[in-house]
């Protein structure tokens, strides 16, 4: 059930930032041609260009997180002994929250202070604690699933090395 929310919400995730990403598209063209053009500028769509590439780039973490299609240099861990492999994935996931939670905790102080002190951007003025929680959004959720990740670490390899029960066959 856990992991069909998170699927849910991944996908969410994906389908906003393909629309922020066509946005980001449109927005460029249109710039470029009254530029080029018409010899106008919209001056604050490079600004919003950037706060939706930092926004596609911190949620999509999270989505890739999801996945499990991180980049890896794991080429020598099929090798290792079963234990040991065991070990690797829960230090990895411990890791993961570690630094997770770090991040989270600068971003969120951050962000909250932009929205305290009421900063907004200089050419859209957007305010500064979109762009800055969408970082703080992209480790929460990845918080989320690595600690989702190290439970069910835990107890799948719990529960493949239990013994079966009377009567249970197991595949």
């Amino acid at each position: 059930m856990i992991d069909k929310a998170f699927d849910r919400i991944a996908r969410a995730i994906e389908l906003a930032l393909a629309v922020a990403f066509i946005m980001a598209v449109v927005l460029n063209f249109t710039n470029v041609m009254g530029r080029y053009l018409l010899g106008i500028s919209f001056l604050a769509s490079d600004e919003v260009q950037v706060f939706i590439m930092v926004g596609m780039t911190f949620l999509g973490a999270a989505v890739v997180t999801r996945r499990h299609e991180h980049l890896r240099m794991d080429v020598l861990v099929q090798f290792m002994p079963g234990p040991l492999r065991f070990a690797l994935r829960i230090a990895e996931q411990i890791l993961l929250i570690v630094l997770a939670g770090f991040v989270l905790s600068q971003s969120y102080f951050y962000a909250s202070q932009m929205l305290r002190i009421g900063r907004t951007s200089d050419m859209a003025g957007i305010p500064m604690w979109i762009p800055h929680g969408s970082v703080a959004l992209g480790f929460a959720l990845i918080l989320l699933i690595a600690a989702w990740r190290l439970v069910t670490v835990i107890t799948r390899d719990a529960d493949e090395h239990s013994a079966p029960a009377d009567g249970e066959v197991r595949e």
